[in-house]
């Protein structure tokens, strides 16, 4: 991939993986600025207009994925790929929706991030997975589905789900289950 002239965002909550990323990236000759939160985001943005950016979809205070629209908005030309240590079909595929060019996993190296920067189209010989999903993933995504339908709002979910809602708090705060 060209460097000259990649700006690049690193907008994470987590200080220690924004720095580490961002020593990566500078390495490989990006101009590099991090930031930690929505409103820094949207502010370094404005500012900086980054060429790419990564989202973790899991701020703080806040949604990367509502996040998303506003960053597009600030900076349209800007591709982004939102990162996640929780990921799920639902989140990846309202990521996609709302204009990421691509979603990845953590850990993800600054070579892997490079290379989804740099994927322009799917590819059909991905290969699949041998086996099906555990029941423990499939409720774990599912729960991701009907959050994602309520906006996030935790309440709302728990009672569509019919469950209580500390319940569904401790969950959430569990990483997601493997497949």
């Amino acid at each position: 991939m060209q460097t000259t002239d990649q700006r690049l965002l690193i907008i994470d909550d987590d200080e220690m993986f924004c720095h580490v990323l961002s020593r990566a990236f500078t390495r490989r000759g990006f101009e590099v600025m991090t930031a930690h939160d929505a409103d820094q985001a949207l502010a370094v943005a404005t500012q900086f207009q980054p060429t790419m950016a990564t989202l973790d979809l899991k701020l703080e205070n806040s949604s990367g994925l509502k996040l998303l629209p506003d960053m597009l908005a600030a900076v349209p030309s800007c591709r982004i790929v939102v990162l996640t240590g929780y990921s799920s079909i639902a989140t990846a595929v309202e990521a996609m929706k709302l204009g990421a060019v691509n979603y990845l996993c953590k850990p993800a190296d600054a070579d892997d991030i490079i290379a989804s920067f740099e994927q322009q189209e799917g590819d059909p010989n991905i290969e699949l997975a041998d086996n099906p999903p555990s029941i423990n993933r499939i409720t774990w995504e599912h729960i991701q589905k009907v959050l994602q339908e309520h906006d996030g709002n935790i309440s709302a979910t728990a009672r569509a789900l019919g469950m209580h809602r500390r319940t569904l708090q401790r969950k959430l705060q569990k990483r997601p289950v493997r497949r």
